[in-house]
């Protein structure tokens, strides 16, 4: 009876085993499905929806979207794909963030938030993994395109019936977020999808470009009637000297020179623009003559301290979190809004610099380049990154907005799905390149015996 026993376990182990490894199988199987794989390519376009509206939203859905991604990584390739400047500096500079950490002079809670900033840059080479691989990278930026859309009409509705917004007057015509986010997010689209418009009247595509000149309008007018952010004032001329270069030769000037005359045109028609620019230059004149607490001179205050800063360690800087304890010393003794203890110093260079020196910026710089070095190529995915890179750097100048939530977001994404794209359709270029070298080899290896052939002349 015990052999009998034993014989019994031994069977029904030998049976369970097949059971088990096909188990094992269908769930290694499962991440290459095409459901596991239509959500990995879904949940970046959600998330990019969800940017103009949500920061929950967004976090909440690229968590899920990283760990949908992690099962369908194969090592080795991404371990290749990291090779690339275009996604190994994002990793050196939060590795750089990460040893800066131990020289602050603060506690470690503080040394913690001073990486959370950098912690997104993380997904610029997951998203230039992925996305090289996938054939859904224009759902991205569908999206995003969508949702601000979407933002943009809201605006609109709001301008024109306040009653509909719960906020106050200064918020008129901003139904998410804030005018500095919705005036990045409008000049973004407009700018990156204007050579869809060109492309359809090249086509004789009547009603379509009709319908998307009439969306690009929106967003314009918004702009310069309803609420426009300041930074814009940067960012705007740069894009647009670009968009002639790159898409009006060899008419740039006239082009430029027929925009400038419509601006004008509606500088006098807006009120909202001309009170603007008469903000920012009254916000500058009480700062110099009374001392006052203005936007403008709190950025100035703010760039000076950071400058006496990055002087007293100027390689290494004074470590990941440092700003907490700079602007705190600025702001001792101090009463109103000089009191306020910020961390931001409105300058993503100085910001890098105080933290971590001149090899911050090193980094900082490096990565900028690298990534503007990406998208010189002649199609529209490379265009959107090129505007995505000089908005960001330009925007930069006046703010910190790759360590901003909404537009290191708009960065991050908009680098990694281009660059995905850019980088796929780099490497058909040089395939094709190689198969045309290969076969002028074979042209010219066959041309003595041609050549040696009786001539029929």
């Amino acid at each position: 009876m015990q052999i009998n026993a034993e014989a019994l376990g031994l069977s029904s182990t030998v049976q369970s085993a097949p059971r088990l490894s096909n188990l094992l199988r269908r769930l290694a199987s499962v991440p290459k499905s095409w459901f596991w794989l239509l959500c990995a390519d879904l949940y970046p376009a959600l998330a990019a929806f969800a940017l103009p509206w949500s920061t929950t939203a967004v976090s909440v859905l690229l968590v899920i979207w990283l760990i949908v991604l992690l099962p369908t990584i194969s090592l080795r390739a991404f371990l290749i794909s990291l090779k690339r400047p275009e996604s190994f500096l994002p990793i050196a500079f939060f590795a750089l963030a990460v040893l800066g950490t131990l020289w602050t002079d603060d506690m470690w809670a503080v040394r913690l938030q001073g990486l959370h900033p950098v912690f997104k840059l993380l997904a610029i080479p997951l998203l230039l993994y992925h996305f090289e691989r996938s054939q859904r990278s224009p759902w991205v930026f569908i999206a995003f395109f969508a949702s601000c859309a979407l933002v943009m009409a809201c605006s609109w509705i709001v301008y024109f019936d306040p009653g509909l917004s719960s906020g106050t007057a200064e918020t008129i015509g901003i139904p998410a977020r804030n005018y500095i986010d919705q005036s990045q997010e409008f000049s973004l689209c407009l700018f990156a999808a204007a050579p869809l418009l060109l492309s359809l009247i090249t086509e004789n595509r009547r009603i379509p470009a009709w319908c998307f000149g009439a969306l690009l309008l929106g967003f314009y007018c918004n702009m310069m009637f309803v609420v426009i952010a300041r930074t814009a004032f940067l960012y705007f001329p740069v894009l647009l000297v670009l968009f002639a270069v790159r898409y009006c030769r060899p008419r740039a000037a006239q082009f430029l020179v027929a925009t400038a005359v419509i601006q004008g045109l509606v500088w006098y028609a807006s009120p909202n623009l001309r009170n603007r620019v008469d903000h920012s230059v009254q916000d500058y004149r009480l700062s110099r003559m009374s001392g006052l607490a203005t936007s403008d001179g709190q950025r100035l205050v703010y760039w000076r301290a950071s400058v006496r800063s990055i002087v007293a360690a100027p390689v290494f800087g004074h470590g990941t979190g440092s700003t907490k304890q700079v602007f705190d010393r600025e702001a001792a003794g101090k009463t109103g809004e000089w009191a306020n203890a910020i961390r931001n110093p409105h300058n993503q260079t100085l910001y890098v610099a105080i933290q971590w020196g001149m090899l911050g910026c090193i980094a900082l710089y490096a990565m900028w380049y690298f990534h503007l070095v990406l998208f010189l190529q002649r199609n529209l995915a490379a265009w959107v990154g090129l505007v995505v890179v000089v908005q960001n750097f330009v925007s930069s100048l006046v703010n910190s907005h790759l360590f901003d939530f909404d537009e290191g977001w708009i960065y991050v994404i908009g680098v990694g799905v281009a660059g995905a794209i850019a980088a796929k359709a780099r490497e058909k270029a040089g395939e094709k390149t190689e198969a045309k070298a290969e076969a002028g080899g074979n042209s010219v290896s066959v041309g003595p015996l041609r050549t040696a052939q009786p001539s029929k002349i």
